[in-house]
């Protein structure tokens, strides 16, 4: 994965790929393979974290770890809110979506740290919406027993928007963050 530095943070540059060792793990959007060399893979909140799907509907909070790995590489961790806000607040809240957003007229980004947001939709139980106009990515965060905080960039605006929703009903795209001693 191509990797930026944006302040003092490492961020992948691209979204998570990863099936999973029996190639089963997360969805393509629209089910086409193609979208996932594109965009990535789109998951579930459990299966971001590596948890079994009980956690979807449940807190899972104490099993969550401080850099928590998930499902990323080893020295990469699924990040957490608050890395999101770091991310956000030293690119710029108000314009950090025009700058994290890869460079596209359609998209409305100008990638000017290398993160490279591309919109690649999402999927709500057996239905996918948005690509091409909206991205949204999962953080280790829990809102509630169903809901975790997530983040989403649009082809619209120029901030990144901060929301919580469905951890079971919703797959979105991962990004994982470095192992770092900040």
């Amino acid at each position: 994965y191509r990797v930026a530095r944006i302040g003092t943070q490492f961020w992948m540059a691209e979204n998570l790929n990863w099936a999973g060792d029996d190639g089963n793990l997360g969805w393509c959007y629209g089910n086409e393979s193609g979208n996932c060399d594109v965009y990535g893979r789109l998951y579930d909140w459990s299966m971001v974290m590596g948890f079994t799907t009980t956690c979807n509907f449940t807190l899972c909070a104490d099993q969550v770890q401080s850099r928590h790995q998930g499902i990323c590489p080893d020295g990469w961790h699924v990040p957490s809110d608050a890395e999101w806000t770091i991310l956000v607040n030293f690119v710029g809240a108000s314009t950090a979506g025009t700058q994290l957003k890869a460079a596209s007229p359609q998209w409305n980004g100008t990638d000017a740290h290398g993160f490279s947001a591309l919109p690649g939709g999402r999927r709500w139980s057996n239905d996918f919406g948005n690509v091409g106009s909206d991205g949204y990515w999962w953080s280790a965060t829990e809102f509630n027993m169903t809901d975790a905080w997530l983040r989403n960039m649009d082809s619209i605006n120029s901030n990144v928007g901060t929301y919580s929703n469905g951890k079971f009903s919703l797959g979105f795209s991962l990004r994982c963050a470095q192992d770092y001693a900040p």
